[in-house]
């Protein structure tokens, strides 16, 4: 990878353990390694939970948001740290704080997932992430994550 690298959605799903209904990343803009991440969700309403939220109204869950936000961050995560996630290696959620929701998202919208990489201390990275539509602000959170990393098997431990 370069130092700045766009990614489709085949190099992405080499990034993160996700898969449909739950990949929410759509392309990598942007992602450079121990810096910052820009990556979008395309909004449709063919997305499974348009279905109940909510009838008549669709809006993307906030929960959603977030999630996507964490997916982008993880994809920065794995970058910086020259990981690739496999069923031995995952980030997982330690913290979601500050979280903001702004606006509703909607179908036809294109959500805009920028993440900055605040800190990584003992295992511990913390992100400030900003959900964009059409450059106005959406959602945001500071996102931490930890990884969680299992001995191969027929390790030593």
């Amino acid at each position: 990878m370069s130092e700045s690298d766009r990614l489709d959605i085949e190099a992405i799903m080499r990034q993160l353990p996700h898969r449909y209904p739950f990949l929410l990343v759509d392309r990598v803009l942007e992602c450079v390694a121990g810096q910052h991440c820009v990556a979008l969700k395309n909004v449709t309403i063919n997305e499974p939970f348009f279905q109940g939220h909510f009838t008549g109204r669709p809006v993307m869950p906030g929960v959603l948001i977030i999630e996507a936000l964490a997916q982008a961050a993880g994809i920065l995560a794995f970058k910086t740290a020259k990981v690739v996630p496999d069923i031995n290696t995952l980030f997982y959620f330690v913290a979601i704080d500050n979280a903001r929701f702004r606006k509703p998202v909607v179908p036809g919208d294109q959500l805009m997932l920028k993440v900055t990489l605040k800190r990584a201390f003992k295992g511990i990275w913390k992100f400030h992430c900003l959900g964009e539509v059409e450059g106005k602000e959406v959602a945001s959170a500071e996102i931490m994550v930890a990884p969680e990393t299992k001995p191969r098997s027929g390790a030593a431990g």
